[in-house]
């Protein structure tokens, strides 16, 4: 892919160039989904956190969960351009005549690298009806929707700047070039979302890299949005186009999606969701067995949106009694911390083991999560069932 683009370095200009060819892979996800390692559900794939024990503290990429609205775009790195238009840039360039990047100008602009947490805004929702027997409708994430990874690539302040960002700016949105989304015989068009000025021009990167590679394509390629701490809507994959204005925007991704809806919400749903919540999940199987008697250590990872985990308790008598578990290796702020405790089973039966985040702020993971009908933001305690012979 990198040879691909060799030789291009185009430089930045006002051009009418097209958006970039792309055509959809044979099937929706491009990678392998060995069943070991996913749990598949069409068009996406969730991690089995039983496949990061062991796994330091990146999510390898073969490992990293794929939500895709529509399917996974081959995209021709030699002909792609980034193209940045709108009433927010001097000139108010047009989306015919934009200002425009290519591959080799971004990688030849100063470079950042982040470690940080992508997750689903639906991560956790099968929890609404398995556990607080509530109906929802979406994909039914466990936990698995959610993974780190090692960024790199150019702060999107950078080339907003480059590209003419004026004062008036308010708004801008990205827009990704995998296929056309439609959703009960409505076209939607292609994925994007806004994204308020402050956020763009504070922590979020244009990525090309990952975990030390080129994006592949189930992850972006050949650059995509990392919105560190924000729903994972936020984070457009295979972004080709960028709006920015001088007036606030919408999409179907801020006003049909990606709001609370249901009671004791308005009719048109709450603001646009934007931070992700705090949440905890055990490296285990669902179900998994343990020898009675016999000393184990439980792991597992706690991650929120509103900065580092500061302690994590566990409960493994169904949330009667609870004890703190050692946190150990690194503490972002923008990733996950890693938990583990030694748990001595006492007899064979049926077990829920429990495991509860406190973040920076304070905020700690409740009993029950507020209900909406599209089963975002789970973020209560999750009982984690297991079996003892």
């Amino acid at each position: 892919m990198l040879r691909m683009s060799a030789g291009l370095g185009l430089g930045s200009a006002m051009a009418g160039t097209p958006a970039a060819p792309a055509r959809a892979a044979d099937g929706p996800i491009v990678k392998p989904l060995p069943p070991e390692l996913f749990i598949v559900y069409g068009t996406n794939a969730e991690t089995r956190w039983e496949a990061m024990r062991g796994q330091g503290y990146l999510t390898p990429t073969d490992r990293f969960f794929v939500r895709n609205h529509t399917r996974t775009p081959l995209i021709d790195v030699r002909t792609w351009r980034l193209r940045l238009f709108g009433s927010g840039l001097h000139g108010s360039p047009t989306l015919d005549r934009p200002v425009a990047f290519s591959y080799e100008d971004l990688r030849g602009m100063p470079a950042r690298t982040i470690d940080a947490f992508i997750e689903c805004t639906g991560n956790g929702r099968s929890f609404y009806t398995t556990q607080q027997h509530q109906s929802v409708t979406g994909t039914p994430w466990r936990l698995g929707g959610v993974g780190v990874a090692r960024w790199r690539g150019v702060p999107l302040a950078h080339v907003l700047e480059r590209a003419g960002l004026t004062r008036r700016a308010v708004d801008i949105m990205p827009r990704g070039l995998d296929p056309d989304f439609i959703d009960a015989g409505r076209n939607h068009g292609r994925v994007r979302r806004p994204l308020p000025i402050a956020k763009a021009l504070d922590d979020v990167l244009l990525a090309y890299e990952m975990n030390g590679r080129p994006l592949p394509p189930d992850h972006g390629f050949p650059v995509r949005l990392v919105v560190p701490g924000w729903v994972g809507i936020a984070s457009i994959k295979w972004v080709g186009d960028i709006e920015v204005s001088d007036a606030p925007l919408s999409s179907p991704w801020n006003t049909v999606y990606y709001r609370m809806f249901g009671p004791g919400y308005p009719p048109e749903g709450s603001a646009p969701l934007t931070r992700q919540v705090l949440k905890s999940a055990f490296e285990l199987p669902w179900d998994a067995r343990f020898d009675a008697g016999r000393t184990t250590v439980l792991r597992g990872r706690s991650w929120s949106g509103d900065g580092a985990v500061r302690h994590v308790a566990v409960s493994t008598d169904g949330g009667g009694t609870w004890r703190r578990a050692a946190l150990h290796g690194r503490r972002s702020g923008l990733g996950w911390v890693r938990w583990e405790l030694p748990w001595r089973p006492p007899a064979p039966g049926s077990y829920e083991l429990l495991a509860r985040a406190t973040d920076g702020t304070g905020a700690t993971q409740p009993d029950v999560a507020p209900y909406n009908t599209l089963g975002y933001l789970f973020g209560a305690v999750v009982r984690h069932p297991v079996t003892v012979t």
